[in-house]
């Protein structure tokens, strides 16, 4: 598993409400060429029995960094995990990633899956420190620009 390395003080927690909600949305349009909307965050904040949402705090910002996920049965699909451009570079992802997991472990997953575009190095190193392995290919799944997606897989998260 990856090393966390980013700085005290930071905590993770649970996207609590409106507050949080905006600095997702702060977070996802610094990040993505196609960011999710706020009735799309707002329809995965309200379906508590699959969705997670979680946010990264630190001393600047209250929502530096997030990830939105689905804990499926056995599985945890990672929709969508960002940090503020300022951010990074510090470990943010890793710990936040570190965290889902670990929740989606506790919660009886065995399994975890995403996508992540074929040219965001960055991202497949990160999931790759974390065993993440590609599984296979969505051909044009991005668009702005149209890019494949590589599908990741990660067995056994409780590793």
């Amino acid at each position: 598993m990856a090393d966390i390395r980013a700085p005290a003080p930071w905590c993770i927690e649970p996207l609590s409400g409106e507050q949080d909600l905006a600095g997702v949305l702060e977070v996802d349009e610094a990040s993505f060429t196609r960011p999710w909307s706020r009735a799309m965050y707002t329809a995965e904040f309200l379906n508590r029995e699959t969705s997670r949402l979680y946010v990264l705090r630190t001393p600047e910002f209250p929502v530096a960094g997030y990830c939105a996920a689905w804990f499926v049965v056995e599985e945890v699909h990672i929709n969508n995990l960002a940090v503020r451009p300022v951010c990074r570079r510090r470990g943010y992802g890793s710990a936040l990633l570190q965290h889902v997991l670990g929740e989606a472990s506790r919660a009886g997953a065995r399994r975890a899956t995403l996508e992540v575009r074929r040219s965001n190095e960055n991202a497949r190193r990160l999931y790759e420190r974390f065993d993440f392995r590609v599984a296979g290919v969505r051909k044009d799944y991005y668009s702005h620009p149209t890019e494949d997606a590589l599908i990741l897989w990660r067995e056994d998260i409780g590793s």
